[in-house]
């Protein structure tokens, strides 16, 4: 039995801790959200009723593996000191490892601790390929992603720039550019193209269009890579979450999909 101890109780952290409470592999022990009443209420629904605590230090306790589900920010900040407590570590909120320096801390801190840290593939598939194609040399890969306005119109970058999605009645390209920056401009919506670049080419030479479609409702993803091992073409249109229309509910089911894979002898997949 792996004890859980989960960061971040909204729509993924929900989606996780209900999964968790029918399995006989893992048990969540321990739940943190900075908004605790969050926290108490899906402990409430929950058969195993894990504890509610008040801090991430208290979370650690008892603990084998944590998964933060929360926000870039509870990565940068609970991170490092997660894997010094020699828990293993999952973390859902990958475009928080933008931050080269923070990825290459969390590297040597892992290394130093024997933890392993855990990154789902979330909103998108495709990513075993891109790894495989990334031993040879990649020519390019590019992540063109079109959401509904809706899920886009409170980023601020877009409103200091006088974009307004609400009115829209037309596809808008809202960017185009290297995904580093991607990331920077949309934290919310474009974690995709953090873990498409860190797993490929990296966050510079990854291009990245974001387009915003009124006609559609789904998240599409479509991945274009060309490299030694030929072509690669990926297209997802994904279902957002009931619970949260800016969250791909593939990315909750990668997330439980790598928690079986982390209790299985037989593991598939690069």
């Amino acid at each position: 039995m792996i004890k859980i101890g989960l960061i971040g109780c909204g729509s993924i952290g929900s989606f996780i801790a209900e999964y968790l409470d029918k399995s006989r592999k893992f048990k969540v022990i321990a739940l943190f959200d900075i908004n605790k009443n969050v926290g108490l209420h899906l402990s409430r629904r929950l058969r195993n009723k894990p504890k509610v605590v008040n801090s991430v230090h208290s979370l650690l306790k008892n603990t084998d593996l944590i998964i933060e589900a929360a926000s870039p920010e509870a990565v940068r900040k609970h991170s490092i000191e997660i894997l010094r407590s020699r828990r293993d570590l999952m973390i859902v909120s990958v475009g928080a490892l933008v931050d080269g320096k923070l990825l290459e801390r969390i590297k040597k801190e892992a290394v130093k601790s024997k933890c392993f840290v855990y990154i789902p593939s979330g909103a998108i598939c495709g990513i075993d390929g891109v790894k495989a194609a990334s031993v040879g040399k990649i020519e390019y890969i590019t992540l063109t992603t079109t959401k509904n306005p809706k899920t886009l119109a409170d980023v601020e970058h877009l409103q200091k720039k006088g974009i307004d999605l609400n009115n829209t009645n037309k596809p808008v390209v809202v960017y185009s550019g290297p995904a580093r920056q991607a990331v920077k401009i949309f934290p919310k919506n474009i974690n995709v193209s953090a873990t498409l670049s860190l797993t490929g080419v990296g966050l510079d030479k990854t291009q990245v269009k974001i387009v915003a479609d009124p006609k559609v409702k789904e998240n599409i993803h479509e991945i274009s890579l060309k490299g030694d091992c030929g072509q690669i073409y990926v297209k997802l249109t994904n279902i957002p979450s009931p619970n949260n229309p800016k969250t791909s509910y593939l990315t909750c089911l990668s997330v439980v999909k790598t928690l079986e894979q982390i209790a299985s002898w037989v593991k598939f997949g690069t």
